[in-house]
């Protein structure tokens, strides 16, 4: 008779009978295939739950991040992932101050890069961590508290004191899911702001050199080009995060409502679970890990999230946008490659690369900049009338930013909008109170 939990002997229930759990532990335990087959071999499921064990030791919060960093790394490991030397560090260094340089004549915001790093994939999952838990950490904390306190009450009553279990084994699963995940990610990623989210410290510039590598090796570019391109890239995302004060908070705000709408169903849980192990190869112990690392807590979208994620999107495609836009002004006499760099990360960033993909697992929700295009249309067109000052003055609140509907015809947003005349102080309050405030606002 075995004392493991989930992993009864023949003279002990289950205890997780009745619960969305039910099926994988009983499987695992060497019950639940064709014929009694455990993909395990003898002692069914002992190597998982050692494993899980692991998993599931003591930490704060509803993740056991120690966990999730150690698979992570590994993950990252499994190719070669050298540490940037000194002439790496003033490589990038010296393309993101050109890159500033440049950008000065585009813009009204000024530099927001404090400092500049090279970072090896295993860096860069180090400094982007404390956002990753920001971001994170909602979803797990739903799937946790949601899933154990919304069992019905005859499985908590058949689970009995194993209901905390339960708990830690969501917890412990979701930080295996995590782990390879962030994995996965940190071979893709190569700058801090790659998708869209300001991942690592306030006016930290930094690049993944393996990966910018990787990305120049499939383009008929020198990588020269290639590192400075995605400085500028990276320095312009810098700017727009460090003068609109709101932004961050703002993005990373809307994937933190999309997780807090996050509603499980222990019972489709169950229903999803027993038609995935369908297709399980007991012969395969990787089928019943894949199982267990992708997919196994996703849940339908509830209106809230609809809503948080249509936010996400739209405010994403204008930061990629505008980013797009100042980017392609300051090369367009500068660079001759910069057309091809700047098609070709539009595409990498619309088709949705395994970066976005990976978020999508992570968190629950694709951030592919839909409307990217648009955006640049947007922010070109309100430029070429306008000027400068007035594109960048769009980011004075966020109630002034485009809608879905302006990007749908991008010409057109405030195609009455002329070069602004010099106004005092108070007269620019004034005229920023009309635009928040409405039309109406003006007929009182």
């Amino acid at each position: 008779m075995s004392n493991e939990p989930g992993n009864p002997g023949d003279d002990q229930p289950n205890p997780f009978k009745g619960t969305p759990f039910e099926q994988i532990f009983g499987m695992l335990g060497g019950g639940g295939f064709p014929g009694g087959a455990s993909p395990f071999g003898p002692g069914g499921g002992a190597a998982f739950f050692q494993q899980l064990q692991s998993l599931m030791q003591p930490h704060d919060g509803p993740l056991n991040w120690k966990a999730a960093s150690d698979i992570a790394r590994q993950q990252a490991a499994q190719e070669p992932d050298p540490s940037p030397g000194q002439r790496d560090h003033d490589r990038v260094a010296d393309a993101v101050r050109l890159a500033d340089h440049w950008l000065d004549a585009t813009t009204e915001f000024p530099s927001g890069v404090s400092t500049t790093a090279a970072w090896s994939r295993a860096e860069w999952l180090v400094e982007t961590q404390p956002v990753w838990k920001v971001l994170v950490e909602p979803v797990a904390a739903r799937s946790v508290t949601s899933l154990s306190s919304g069992l019905p009450e005859e499985m908590k009553a058949a689970a009995g004191p194993f209901v905390g279990i339960i708990g830690q084994a969501v917890g412990g699963m979701l930080a295996m899911q995590v782990g390879q995940g962030l994995g996965a990610l940190a071979g893709d990623v190569l700058t801090a702001s790659d998708i869209g989210l300001p991942l690592g410290a306030p006016g930290k510039a930094g690049l993944v050199l393996t990966n910018v590598r990787a990305f120049a090796d499939g383009l008929d570019v020198s990588e020269d080009d290639v590192l400075l391109y995605l400085a500028l890239r990276e320095a312009a995302h810098q700017r727009l995060f460090a003068h609109v004060p709101w932004l961050r908070e703002h993005l990373i705000g809307a994937v933190t409502d999309y997780a807090r709408g996050l509603e499980i169903n222990a019972q489709q849980i169950q229903d999803r679970v027993q038609e995935q192990l369908r297709g399980i190869d007991p012969t395969n112990p990787e089928a019943i890990q894949g199982l267990l690392e992708g997919g196994l807590f996703e849940a339908p979208q509830t209106p809230a999230q609809t809503a948080a994620l249509g936010r996400l999107e739209i405010a994403l495609a204008l930061v990629e946008g505008w980013v797009d836009e100042v980017v392609g002004q300051a090369t367009e006499e500068r660079m001759p490659a910069a057309a091809k760099l700047r098609e070709a990360v539009r595409r990498r960033r619309a088709a949705g690369g395994p970066a976005e993909q990976t978020f999508a697992a992570l968190v629950g929700l694709e951030l592919r900049p839909r409307r990217l295009r648009d955006a640049s249309t947007l922010w070109g067109g309100l430029r070429a009338r306008s000027g400068p000052e007035a594109r960048d003055g769009v980011w004075m609140h966020p109630d002034l930013l485009p809608s879905a509907a302006d990007l749908d015809d991008p010409l057109s947003f405030r195609a009455e909008a002329t070069p602004p005349e010099e106004l005092s102080e108070d007269e620019f309050d004034a005229e920023l109170r009309k635009l928040l405030d409405g039309p109406d606002a003006t007929e009182e």
